[in-house]
Formats: C-alpha cells, structure tokens, sequence
C-alpha cells in the first residue's frame, strides 16, 4: 500500500470501522425500510468514505476539505437515520445510542482533520504528503 494512500489516514480508518457498523445495523431492519431508511443509511454510509478517499485523491486543498466536509454531511446524515431507528424501535435503544456517541466522536475527526488540511492549506505543505 502506498505510504500517502487515504487508507492510512486515521479518520478514514476510523470512518470506515463505523460505515461497517452502520451496514451491520441496516441488515437488522424490517423489509418495509428496503427502500427507505435502509438504502438512505448505506447510501450515507459509502458516502462517508467515499468523499474521504474521494477527497484524498484531489490535488488542490480547497477541494479535499470540500469533499471532507461532504463527509461530514452524510455523517450526520446518519444520525438522523439512527434517531429514525429510535423512534420507529428498530433497535434496542442501547445498540442506537452507542452508534450515535461513536458518530459524535467520529465528527470530532472530521472536524479535526478539516482542521489539519485547512492549517496544511495555509502553509502551502505539497497535498500528496498528507500523513495524519
């Protein structure tokens, strides 16, 4: 794997351990949600990584953080659907919960590494050498 890959990048592998959870729980909903709350959760899910890497792979800071903060945007995204998953009692309620304080604590990595590019951005640090 290259060294500057998005795959070594924490918050993706962070991002990419709660994308599997999230399919994970989606597997558990009723038939009825097929379409609806299921496909919105994986659909978010994907995007949650995909604008990572997807951001990772422009050569311009001011388009990763965008794609970043898109990411940031199909999180929460999530935790809406999660707050759906609650309220319809999809889950138990324990299962739900733990998944919306390990999303929060996602956010604060995303808010982080925006942080990170944004601070790279204004250093002018070549994009293809991102590390964190």
């Amino acid at each position: 794997m290259n060294a500057y890959s998005f795959e070594n990048l924490e918050v993706y592998k962070s991002a990419r351990q709660y994308r599997m959870k999230i399919y994970k729980l989606s597997h558990q909903l009723p038939d009825h949600e097929k379409y609806n709350l299921i496909s919105q959760m994986t659909r978010a899910a994907v995007s949650l990584t995909n604008n990572i890497a997807e951001g990772h792979g422009r050569y311009h800071w001011q388009e990763n953080i965008q794609f970043v903060r898109q990411s940031r945007g199909s999180l929460n995204e999530i935790i809406d659907d999660l707050n759906v998953c609650l309220d319809e009692k999809y889950a138990l309620d324990t299962v739900i919960e733990s998944l919306k304080i390990e999303g929060y604590e996602l956010l604060k990595k995303i808010n982080g590494y925006i942080k990170y590019l944004k601070v790279r951005k204004e250093s002018q640090a070549p994009i293809n050498q991102l590390t964190s």
